[in-house]
């Protein structure tokens, strides 16, 4: 199979008004700037843009913002998981509706671990999306059903559908190893997520993409291309200095990311509906620290920030 998702694929995040609604303004800014960063492709809804907290309605108005604004420019993948067959095939016919075929799926906690269930689940989506290109997201416990590897491929081994998984489970550096040495010919890759804290390691393990959150697309973009292209010091270099700021991102996650895309002057505010920590003025302070310290690497000329994009703030 063609291996058509590949590099950076970061999770978009969801903006809201101070009302408590969606911001569709907001969220055509925060497309402009993941294109403007080089990214390879963007994933929307995930976990990362607080899927849980979203309506049918609020998914479909924002997944046609990002087909609107993402063109033909790169491939757009669509969170698709659901507690239900019936639920999972209606997002994704919302999806394949707007012409985007890579659904990312997470197989629900109810349905069990074991190959058995799990490839029923999975091979009854697939029939009701023929045309789909089926991602497995394997997330670690108490979120996701932590799959084994060797689950993961009697699974794919079941249902030709599944594409690509994306493998999240910690540690993921091993599980990608055994994905990659075992997959049938069918799979096309295994992308690595845990917000890129780990990418070198999986990387160098077969990973074909990664999918982190949007706050420094640019680095992320600006390692993976230094990285294919053999540029190992520069990759890590550019890995080292953006840990300090995952670090964080583990902890305030998509308040994190809103702040920083604040600062670049694209989203208002960082109000979140999922449970997320305050950022206080010591975090806001040390958050602001790391992202200096990441900007001041210089990255090559083909990749920059985004200092002001189409429809930026102020």
């Amino acid at each position: 199979m063609h291996q058509d998702l590949s590099g950076i694929l970061p999770v978009l995040p969801t903006p809201f008004t101070k009302e408590g609604g969606i911001d569709v303004p907001a969220m055509r800014r925060i497309v402009a700037f993941a294109l403007e960063a080089g990214v390879d492709g963007v994933v929307f809804p995930g976990f990362a843009s607080e899927v849980e907290t979203l309506s049918a309605s609020e998914r479909e108005t924002l997944l046609q913002v990002c087909v609107e604004e993402v063109g033909r420019a790169v491939p757009i993948v669509a969170g698709a998981s659901a507690s239900t067959v019936e639920e999972v095939v209606g997002y994704g016919r919302q999806a394949l509706a707007r012409g985007v075929r890579h659904l990312m799926i997470q197989p629900p906690k109810a349905v069990g671990s074991s190959p058995e269930a799990v490839a029923a689940f999975m091979g009854e989506v697939s029939r009701g999306l023929p045309e789909a290109l089926i991602i497995l997201q394997n997330a670690p416990a108490p979120r996701g059903s932590d799959l084994s590897p060797e689950t993961i491929l009697d699974v794919v081994g079941q249902v030709p559908a599944i594409a690509y998984v994306k493998e999240e489970t910690l540690p993921a550096g091993p599980a990608i190893s055994r994905l990659v040495e075992g997959a049938p010919a069918h799979l096309a890759g295994v992308i690595g997520g845990g917000g890129s804290r780990y990418v070198l390691d999986e990387y160098a393990r077969g990973a074909c993409a990664a999918m982190p959150a949007l706050e420094i697309a640019a680095q992320h973009v600006a390692l993976d291309r230094a990285f294919r292209s053999g540029d190992k010091a520069l990759a890590r270099e550019i890995y080292v200095r953006t840990l300090p700021l995952l670090t964080l991102q583990a902890v305030y996650r998509m308040r994190l990311t809103k702040h920083v895309l604040m600062r670049r002057g694209v989203c208002e505010n960082t109000i979140v509906r999922a449970p997320t920590p305050e950022l206080d003025a010591q975090a806001v302070a040390d958050i602001d620290a790391c992202l200096a310290e990441i900007d001041a690497l210089a990255l090559p000329a083909a990749v920059q920030v985004p200092t002001k994009i189409a429809g930026a703030l102020g």
